[in-house]
């Protein structure tokens, strides 16, 4: 590589074709190869080489359109440049490449081609000197005299003029600084052609100037347009940091005797810049001491990874949202009991026990500021308000408000993130939240928590154990973050319809407040004062137009809809809105045709006239906009044979009333049970008839003969309607044991009366839960009397004063008790 003429490249160069960028010497460039030839060229040139000799390629532009490019050797651009490759990385995403780190030595012309496959091989003349890096910039050209020292102080002084309208405090234009002053004055075109914002095509004018005063002739324009358009930018606006990085791009990581160069002003050379802000902004994040080792440890690998690389993305994301993550940031709550009633009042209407518990805890935080977050859940039937309600305590407290939805959830990565070694990591739902409000202490409603999933991912109620424990969560650790982030201050706030399907140890976890459904009262006040003003907007009607009478209220509430929250009435009511908008619209027509042709008007007659305001809806136009009502509240047309009997049962839903039926025929006394029943409702059939059975006598219970045994000579069937709707539970028994002896005794119940209680082999009745739903549900279908286990009159003062007052309530402790009362 030496002879007497200097540092000498060898005569046969491998040849490397690229189409991005042009190498010039003293500039270090990073390629990106993926043709079959360059990928020979690297896997059986430089990837097998043991020499430094076996390591100095020639680089050529390829001025062919890449998209245009075929298997075939293109014409060979005359001039190129040797390069030393500094740093070779492969990978196989998105595709197998090579990004090679080449830094450019010297031009030279290619004399001759060798062979063309597998990768190109020339033989080349060398056209620079390599020595020139090593003279000291007093001995090279700027002691020259004529032309050539003329250009190169012209230019040397541009560049300098250049340098001063930077502010040297950038870090890349202290190093354009010490480079200017450093190198020799023959190098400088090559040198600044490479680091000043320049297209592909004027680098290959200047990579084609063979001759030194050439090049000089060829960079000097450049460099001028640079400073003209600073100057322009300086008229417009003042130059920021940001501005000058767009002047002048280095990019990091070049080596050529000891300085770092770079060949363009492609993305790349803002990726140091990039990293320091990144850098800043992790500093900046005032997170804990061990997720900011944990951040600046991938900070450093992040500095010596190459941009092509997949993990590259991922890094940067990672950190990227470890500097959004709120690690200290928090909203103040708002504490003003007062107000906070008040807001509660004007957003929900009943719900005393919900809004006790939100103002317990705002009075607990005047008291002691350091409270963790209470995890609460409500639980009640569909249509209540139980989601909404969530809203307006974030609403209440002055914080963010972030809803989940976890029905049908089966993964635990979903609460708990990926691992970032697999493709497509991501945090889980909680993580994301807390970035998307901002703050580390909002309001996290868990909606649908009954209805989480299980698969071979996990189980997702198993990772919420963590997050909605009081002694753990404060470091909950997410999988994406694999650091412990603070969740103490968040207020979680989960929703279901039963706690029947969720785990007990996550049921452990939270402070369960039962949401019931809606008496008919509450409904009417709900609508007049929620509902229908809200309908009336959605539908761009207003009070004047339209008006819905309590009474007509009273009449969708008990005869159109029969649910335990609103959102069938709220239907109703926006179907009543619809059918008056037509109205509105067709008198809006009619008054403008009037306007524009009385004449005409005047012969539709009446037909078209504008209706009179406001439209009230009495019962006629009910049952013209809603139709015939689909339930009747009457219940006692179904009672009018012996061996019917008025239960109540608990559903998701809320309260129902529900039939019992049975009739006896001939037979060997076998029992039939229909009705879609579980197995604890087929039993308490069995216990019915065996209880009595045993108490016949007492009773004067026969058979169809007239004798003592029941079910001697005859089959019983018991059918529970809606035979489509399955039902279980014990608390039928009650209702089985009287509909069984009114059949048997031949006396009809009373039409008016609902009952609810589990039996014993001994006739006990013990107590069930729901009664409040079943109460509201009586009720609503015009029961007037109710029997209760007696354990289960404390459930009582749970319901509304006016329904205790509409209703006669008989507690039985056992079942001789309850026959008692019906002789009463």
């Amino acid at each position: 590589m030496t002879s007497d003429g200097g540092i000498q490249i060898p005569s046969r160069l491998p040849l490397l074709l690229t189409h991005e960028g042009v190498l010039l010497p003293g500039s270090t460039v990073r390629f990106s190869v993926d043709s079959p030839r360059n990928m020979h060229l690297v896997s059986q040139r430089l990837l097998r080489g043991t020499s430094l000799k076996s390591t100095i390629i020639g680089v050529i532009p390829n001025t062919r359109d890449p998209e245009h490019d075929t298997d075939d050797l293109p014409t060979l651009h005359k001039i190129g440049t040797a390069g030393i490759a500094v740093q070779v990385v492969g990978s196989n995403w998105p595709k197998p490449h090579y990004t090679l780190l080449i830094t450019g030595l010297c031009r030279f012309s290619v004399s001759s081609l060798l062979k063309e496959r597998p990768f190109v091989l020339a033989e080349v003349e060398q056209l620079d000197k390599l020595d020139q890096y090593t003279i000291p910039a007093t001995e090279s050209v700027a002691a020259e005299d004529g032309e050539l020292g003329e250009l190169s102080q012209k230019f040397y002084q541009a560049a300098v003029q250049l340098l001063g309208m930077l502010d040297m405090s950038v870090p890349v234009v202290a190093k354009f600084r010490r480079l200017l002053d450093s190198l020799p004055r023959e190098t400088l075109p090559d040198v600044v052609a490479s680091m000043i914002r320049t297209s592909n095509k004027e680098k290959l004018q200047v990579l084609d100037a063979v001759s030194l005063e050439e090049r000089f002739k060829k960079a000097l324009p450049m460099l001028t347009k640079q400073i003209e358009g600073l100057k322009l930018l300086q008229k417009t606006r003042k130059i920021s940091p940001d501005n000058e990085k767009r002047v002048l791009s280095v990019r990091k990581g070049g080596v050529f005797p000891g300085r770092q160069f770079n060949l363009d002003g492609d993305d790349e050379d803002e990726d140091g810049d990039d990293t320091a802000v990144l850098e800043r902004k992790v500093h900046g994040a005032n997170m804990p001491e061990a997720a900011l080792r944990v951040c600046l440890k991938e900070l450093k690998r992040l500095k010596k990874m190459p941009q092509s690389m997949p993990e590259y993305a991922l890094t940067r994301n990672y950190l990227d949202l470890m500097v959004e993550l709120p690690w200290s940031k928090s909203t103040k709550d708002c504490l003003d009991i007062r107000a906070a009633r008040t807001l509660l009042d004007n957003d929900h209407y009943a719900m005393d026990k919900l809004k006790r518990r939100v103002l317990e805890y705002l009075a607990v935080r005047q008291l002691k500021t350091t409270l963790k977050g209470p995890i609460l859940c409500f639980v009640g039937p569909p249509g209540v308000g139980k989601t909404s309600v969530g809203r307006s305590i974030a609403r209440t407290l002055g914080r963010e408000f972030h809803r989940i939805a976890l029905g049908g959830v089966c993964d635990q990565s979903d609460i708990r993130g990926h691992r970032r070694t697999y493709v497509g990591s991501m945090p889980g739902r909680i993580i994301n939240g807390l970035k998307t409000v901002g703050v580390n202490n909002p309001v996290f409603l868990l909606d649908e928590v009954d209805k989480l999933g299980k698969s071979l991912q996990g189980d997702p109620a198993a990772a919420l154990l963590e997050v909605l424990d009081p002694e753990q969560n404060h470091s909950f650790t997410d999988h994406y973050l694999n650091v412990a982030f603070d969740l103490s201050q968040v207020l979680f706030i989960a929703t279901a319809n039963t706690t029947a399907t969720i785990p007990p140890a996550l049921l452990d976890r939270m402070e369960v407040l039962q949401v019931p459904g809606y008496t008919q009262e509450e409904k009417v006040e709900i609508a007049h004062r929620h509902l229908i003003p809200n309908q009336l907007e959605q539908h761009g009607l207003t009070p004047q137009q339209l008006h819905i009478p309590q009474d007509t209220t009273q009449d969708i509430i008990s005869r159109y809809t029969r649910e335990a929250g609103v959102r069938s009435l709220e239907r109703k009511i926006g179907a009543i809105c619809r059918a008056v908008a037509v109205k509105v619209a067709e008198g809006h027509r009619a008054t403008k045709t009037e306007a524009l042709t009385p004449e005409s008007q005047t012969q539709q007659g009446d037909k078209a006239a504008p209706p009179e305001m406001p439209i009230v809806i009495d019962h006629i136009a009910l049952k013209d906009i809603l139709g015939p009502p689909l339930f009747e509240m009457e219940v006692s047309e179904r009672l009018t044979l012996p061996g019917v009997a008025l239960g109540l049962a608990w559903t998701p839903l809320g309260g129902e009333i529900m039939f019992v039926e049975a009739s006896r025929m001939e037979g060997d006394g076998q029992l039939t049970l229909t009705g879609q029943l579980g197995d604890v409702m087929k039993e308490s059939a069995h216990l019915a008839i065996s209880w009595l059975r045993t108490n016949a006598k007492t009773y004067q219970l026969t058979n169809m003969m007239g004798g003592p045994d029941p079910l001697e000579g005859a089959d019983i069937h018991l059918h529970f309607p809606a035979g489509a709707v399955t039902k279980d539970g014990p608390s039928a028994g009650v209702t089985i044991v009287t509909c069984l002896a009114s059949l048997f005794s031949g006396r009809l119940v009373r039409s008016d009366v609902a009952m609810t209680g589990e039996i014993t082999l001994r006739g006990l009745v013990l107590p069930v839960g729901g009664i409040k739903d079943k109460v509201l549900a009586a009720h609503r279908a015009g029961v007037k009397c109710v029997i209760l286990p007696k354990r289960n009159e404390k459930d009582l003062e749970e319901l509304p004063a006016n329904v205790r007052a509409d209703l006669d309530f008989v507690t039985a402790g056992n079942l001789d008790e309850m026959f008692l009362s019906f002789d009463e």
